[in-house]
């Protein structure tokens, strides 16, 4: 039993008709949705040169590094040995704007204060 009009073309043009109705619709739908912004948690070591450093000027520095994606939270002096002490840093960076090298080129120009800039943590959220 066909209840069709016999003509296969009809069938196949309110097929595309419907398809390209479906995803012109999910296109308008997506577009509505906000982007969703990946970010990561990078918890920073920036080691001094020795015990004498001024850390809170090399805690200044380091908060002085700007980027759009950058948000520096908190931070803490970790003894390291022989009296010498790093500053432990986290920031929250927007992947696509900021990434890890970004950071510790920027921090390692502080050369008067920071020996070296090390990722002890980084993870996605």
């Amino acid at each position: 039993l066909d209840l069709s009009d016999g003509n296969p073309t009809t069938h196949d043009a309110e097929a595309e008709r419907i398809r390209e109705q479906r995803v012109k619709e999910y296109a308008e739908r997506k577009a509505k949705k906000h982007a969703v912004v990946a970010k990561s948690s990078i918890l920073l070591d920036v080691k001094p040169w020795d015990d004498e450093t001024d850390m809170a000027r090399l805690e200044e520095c380091v908060r002085s590094v700007r980027a759009d994606g950058l948000l520096w939270g908190t931070s803490r002096l970790l003894p390291v040995g022989y009296g010498i002490r790093k500053l432990q840093i986290q920031c929250v960076v927007e992947d696509d704007k900021v990434g890890t090298d970004l950071l510790e080129e920027e921090i390692s120009r502080f050369e008067d204060y920071v020996q070296s800039v090390d990722v002890a943590a980084f993870n996605k959220i």
